[in-house]
């Protein structure tokens, strides 16, 4: 295998998490007594640029289907965040009805509706179908595509070049990171800017965010990989911002290589510190396996000693890093029997591989679990508010990343 974006051979291993079904792949009552697919789970590192990557095996088209179940606007923190993104570049950019803005992987609209209620002209695009009716129906217009070269072209030919592109969560989702960064390039107007959002290799490796690694995320970024990138592209990371969400994210500004503004000093401070912080050499990236297991044996021992001492524990949150979690712990409903999520698409399904049933958050008050697994950490605060009751009977919360441990 070759490196996705300077095509050098691959030859060092950054993490093995074995075999797993895709991470969004729910199970129905039915699929339970068919066969699964798995992927191996395997990242490798490019010591010429730097780019973590998932090993060549699932195509996106079977991960991203038409009954995709991840809505964006479940969780009411994103929605506040998308609403203070929206106000903060509406006002930065100087954004108006003369203006357009493309989301790419717009989901549900959770974020484009907010420039629909400012007059600010958008278009969505989004493969899922699922997510596309639900962004429809809040008056967005939607390109049901994946997003790329060929069709940024297109919109440019049809006189449909933004002044802003946004992808929030994308950027790692795409398995030809070159060609739909080339895409950025020629769907921005001249003088336009991208901002995309992404988790942060450096926080990855920080806090041992294995969990954050699906078959749904090709890539694994730094802001070091991110600039070279662009660079080839004909674009520029001019700003970056180092965000809370998912444990860690970087907001980058980009524009087009010869825009008239200077480059920030926050983009060089920030390369200065991954450097520092070895991303830039290879043994950073080889302790990290032993770093996961240690994750994963912590929970095992900790789930065992529960039940062992007759307590009953709960799930929280059918997310992606869930599976990925439970699948390489093998944990199955012997050791945690159930889930809950907010999510109307998940609720009644199984989580992939493990088969641990997904239930509505009210199961909660009924069956007062001793202690509740976050399982979507990066929202712990959100989930612990929303469960407070939890606390009523007794109950406490866990999360297993960075270690396990009660809340």
């Amino acid at each position: 295998m070759n490196c996705r974006h300077c095509h050098h051979p691959l030859e060092h291993v950054f993490l093995d998490l074995g075999f797993a079904p895709p991470s969004n792949a729910y199970l129905s009552e039915v699929d339970l007594n068919k066969p699964e697919r798995y992927y191996p789970l395997k990242l490798y590192v490019c010591e010429y640029c730097w780019l973590v990557q998932t090993e060549d095996y699932a195509q996106a088209d079977e991960l991203f289907s038409a009954d995709y179940a991840y809505f964006s606007s479940t969780s009411s923190s994103w929605l506040a965040h998308a609403g203070n993104y929206t106000d903060m570049i509406t006002e930065r950019l100087g954004l108006n009805q003369d203006s357009l803005v493309i989301e790419v992987a717009a989901n549900d609209g959770y974020l484009l509706k907010n420039f629909v209620v400012s007059g600010i002209p958008c278009l969505g695009i989004e493969p899922t179908a699922s997510t596309a009716d639900a962004a429809e129906k809040l008056g967005i217009p939607v390109l049901r595509e994946f997003f790329g070269q060929s069709l940024a072209r297109q919109l440019a030919s049809q006189g449909r070049q933004a002044d802003l592109i946004l992808g929030n969560n994308v950027y790692a989702h795409v398995p030809d990171i070159n060609d739909f960064t080339a895409g950025l390039k020629a769907a921005l107007k001249p003088g336009g800017t991208v901002t995309l959002e992404f988790p942060h290799l450096m926080r990855l490796l920080e806090h041992t965010q294995f969990d954050t690694v699906y078959h749904e995320h090709f890539s694994y970024l730094s802001l070091y990989s991110v600039s070279r990138v662009f660079e080839k592209a004909g674009l520029r990371v001019c700003d970056v911002e180092e965000l809370s969400t998912h444990g860690g994210s970087l907001r980058i500004y980009g524009c087009h290589a010869d825009d008239v503004r200077a480059t920030v000093s926050a983009v060089d401070t920030l390369l200065a510190e991954e450097f520092r912080r070895g991303m830039r050499s290879l043994e950073i990236y080889r302790q990290f396996q032993a770093r996961a297991e240690k994750v994963k044996d912590d929970l095992l021992l900790f789930l065992i000693e529960q039940k062992r001492a007759g307590r009953k524990v709960a799930g929280y949150g059918a997310a992606a890093k869930g599976c990925t979690l439970l699948n390489f712990a093998g944990i199955k409903p012997d050791l945690l029997p159930w889930v809950c999520d907010a999510a109307p698409s998940k609720q009644g399904k199984y989580l992939p591989g493990t088969h641990v049933p997904i239930l509505h958050p009210d199961v909660m008050r009924e069956r007062k679990p001793d202690i509740v697994l976050i399982l979507p950490w990066n929202i712990k605060t959100e989930v612990m508010q929303q469960l407070a009751h939890v606390r009523d009977w007794g109950g406490k919360f866990a999360v297993a990343i960075p270690e396990t441990r009660e809340l």
